[in-house]
């Protein structure tokens, strides 16, 4: 157990490492992220150079996410970002929620025994575009001193409720004020000058730019401008600000302080904070002054800032059009929305059949839940029926608030106060969204307006959601009909398969596996791949199984079966060619005779010797209309060789060498570790996509040959019996 005391050594090795590694590589912030194995997030521990505001958005991101620190840590490897125009093409979502110019790495922390997280480090936008070898090596050799101190001290991993704000130079926490003769020359200077911290805080304000902002002093130091200012309360100042903290970059912006009274505002930043410089506006025209917010109860929170707000609301929106199956949806909204808006629970409901049916929820009690599923659209239990018919979101901030209007609400779950957001598509009810708080919370107008206008795009990313689940649903229940329900048994193999679809797209894929029983001691195992994810890629499939089923058992040779089923298609004109792998198994010669025509070479593996992949001489592809033979392999069989078929989308990863990927498959199929074939496939497919969001279709075969065939006690015939699809194996009798 991690003592208090080793927890704190740890996070300050770790601040200062962080720290360090800022200063060494000449970058303007950094962040380390923590990586939680158990829920493949990525949480944001510890951030320099920004203000935690800029970094909420990213505050926890899932490992499958497609932003530079998941990358880095899925792909184990050094992401660089070297401008605006690189995010928006490889990054859009990210891109849109941060259009500033600067300059971006990502590496892994790659700890002794596991990975331990991502480090960001981030330069101005007057930092090349291009990161020499020497700095990617610094880089990468900084993230490896971070992961060490991680080792050595043990911090943990628990995601934190906000990232620890440390200072770039740590000798800045103890800098004394300003001396007498620096503010006389700030005072001399004409116009107003004050001094921001990267938080955006006032440190230093002349008498000048005091007079000119109309607050004194004690008003002003410590605040935020567009905080302690009301008319300064406006987007375009913050974004002005936030493009000066994070591009280095000198802004400019002209505000008004009424009744009429413009000034211009020129920010100069450095990596200690931004000097602002405050002189009566030359402009012409008129500039309408942004509207003061309402003012908070005494201890109350104040919200986000409106940019802060807006920068909230795009981030939302992007993620939200990437989100592809309900579960995304869901999961998206309790690791982003809830804590942007400090919620604690969720219940997403769907339209269904006159229902409210639950599809998702976060932070509620299953009992619960079961209590709160299925109610009528209807519903006079909880406000969510009457928000969905009259589409106005309804805001509670207490029980009594809710009790008041629906007395048996508040008992049912507890929470202390709600958003009934309902989810409307052309005036067309679709779901309600529900955002719950543990203490009661005040609601405001600014909250108010962005939950609204957050709760269309979740009703557009719901409905797109629900119709892609379906088709999805739809389309692997052709592609499982299309696959052999049941492999053969027979004495002395054991088999295991697997197909699994491309975790994105809606189509049917062309990926195929059969295993066919020739004789008592014979077999025959066929792969493939029909080129496209259509329908006319799933019947031709089946035509293609078909055929080969059906000359396999008509006694011909592998390199006939193949040349005989490429007639076939030719005649058939499919306009889709076929890889396909096919190899006949004779269990009483020891022995395997295989054929390809174009397929992804196979893996053997004999007892006691490395695996190896098989170099294999392949024909054609099927159906391309050329009448030549397939060459044929003999190898030996013994006991105990495992062969492996498969299909390219389990070695072809992005950003990988093919050859490469095939070789560590090997790897890991000559160490089993005593795991059933089942497992062992399991272990193939996890060692190339970790995550499991694997780009393409995956079918694997597995065939284990065993000891001498088991012979039936009253026929002498190999024992037999149908093994269903998934757990195709048996051992000797």
């Amino acid at each position: 157990m991690l003592g208090p005391a080793e927890e704190s050594d740890g996070t300050v090795l770790l601040d200062e490492a962080l720290a360090d590694t800022v200063r060494r590589t000449g970058a303007s912030a950094g962040g380390v992220y923590l990586l939680d194995e158990a829920e493949q997030m990525l949480s944001l521990a510890v951030l320099c150079g920004v203000p935690a505001e800029v970094a909420s958005p990213w505050r926890r991101v899932p490992v499958a996410a497609v932003v530079p620190v998941s990358d880095a840590v899925r792909e184990d490897r050094l992401v660089w970002v070297g401008s605006q125009e690189d995010m928006a093409r490889f990054y859009p979502r990210a891109a849109a929620t941060l259009p500033y110019r600067f300059a971006l790495a990502a590496a892994p922390l790659n700890g002794g025994t596991r990975h331990r997280g991502a480090l960001l480090l981030l330069w101005p936008a007057s930092h090349p575009g291009r990161a020499t070898p020497r700095q990617r090596g610094h880089i990468t050799s900084s993230a490896l001193r971070i992961a060490r101190v991680l080792d050595s001290t043990r911090v943990t991993a628990a995601p934190p409720d906000q990232p620890r704000i440390i200072p770039v130079d740590a000798t800045r926490l103890h800098a004394t004020p300003p001396a007498q003769a620096a503010a006389d020359f700030a005072e001399r200077l004409p116009g107003g000058a004050l001094a921001l911290d990267l938080e955006g805080r006032i440190t230093f304000l002349s008498d000048s730019a005091a007079s000119l902002l109309g607050r004194g002093a004690d008003q002003l130091l410590g605040t935020r401008p567009w905080q302690s200012l009301p008319w300064l309360d406006d987007p375009l100042f913050e974004d002005r600000y936030r493009t000066a903290v994070i591009s280095r970059e000198p802004v400019t912006i002209t505000a008004v302080n009424p009744p009429g009274t413009r000034l211009d505002f020129r920010l100069y930043p450095d990596a200690s904070g931004i000097s602002v410089r405050i002189t009566p506006s030359r402009a012409q025209g008129d500039t309408r002054p942004p509207v003061a917010p309402a003012s908070e109860p005494d201890g109350a929170s104040r919200p986000p800032a409106p940019a802060g707000r807006l920068h909230q609301l795009i981030h939302l929106a992007a993620a939200l059009a990437e989100a592809v199956g309900v579960r995304d949806v869901v999961g998206l909204i309790a690791d982003q929305v809830l804590p942007a808006f400090g919620a604690d629970g969720l219940v997403l409901s769907a339209a269904d059949a006159g229902r409210l049916k639950i599809t998702g929820h976060h932070g509620y009690d299953p009992r619960v839940i079961e209590r709160l599923d299925g109610l009528p659209l209807d519903t006079g239990l909880t406000p969510a029926g009457q928000a969905l018919a009259s589409g106005v979101p309804s805001f509670f901030a207490s029980p009594a608030a809710l009790a008041d209007v629906y007395p048996e609400a508040p008992q049912i779950s507890g929470k202390q106060a709600w958003a009934f957001l309902p989810l409307i598509i052309s005036g067309r009810p679709v779901g309600c969204c529900i955002l719950t708080y543990d203490t009661p919370h005040t609601f405001t107008a600014d909250e108010r307006a962005v939950l609204t206008s957050l709760a269309g795009l979740i009703a557009q990313a719901l409905d797109r959601a629900r119709l892609y689940d379906a088709k999805h649903d739809l389309a692997h229940s052709l592609q499982q009909a299309l696959l052999p329900r049941r492999l053969p048994s027979l004495a002395g193999l054991e088999v295991a398969a697997r197909y699994l679809p491309a975790s994105h797209g809606l189509d049917v894929g062309g990926d195929f596996y059969d295993l066919i029983r020739l004789g008592d001691s014979t077999a025959a195992a066929v792969i493939g791949d029909v080129q496209g994810h259509n329908i006319a890629a799933a019947a031709l499939m089946g035509q293609v199984r078909t055929a080969v089923h059906s000359h396999a058992t008509g006694g011909a040779s592998p390199g006939e079966v193949l040349s005989r089923t490429n007639r076939v298609l030719a005649d058939l004109e499919p306009d889709l060619l076929v890889s396909c792998l096919y190899a006949h198994l004779d269990l009483a010669r020891r022995q395997v005779t295989l054929a390809s025509a174009g397929h992804v070479p196979p893996l053997l593996h004999h007892p006691g010797h490395p695996a190896r992949v098989l170099d294999i001489e392949p024909g054609p592809l099927l159906g391309i209309g050329v009448d030549l033979p397939y060459p044929v392999t003999t190898l030996p069989l013994p006991a105990g060789s495992t062969l492996a078929l498969y299909t390219d989308g389990l070695v072809e990863v992005p950003g990988t060498d093919l050859d490469e990927t095939t070789a560590q498959l090997a790897h890991h199929l000559a160490d089993p570790g005593g795991q059933s074939l089942d497992h062992l496939i399991d272990r193939l497919i996890h060692r190339t996509w970790p995550t499991g969001r694997h780009t393409d279709d995956i079918a694997v075969l597995l065939l284990k040959a065993a000891g001498r065939p088991a012979r039936s006690a009253t026929s002498g015939l190999p024992t037999t019996r149908p093994v269903p699809h998934g757990q195709c194996r048996q051992r000797e009798g």
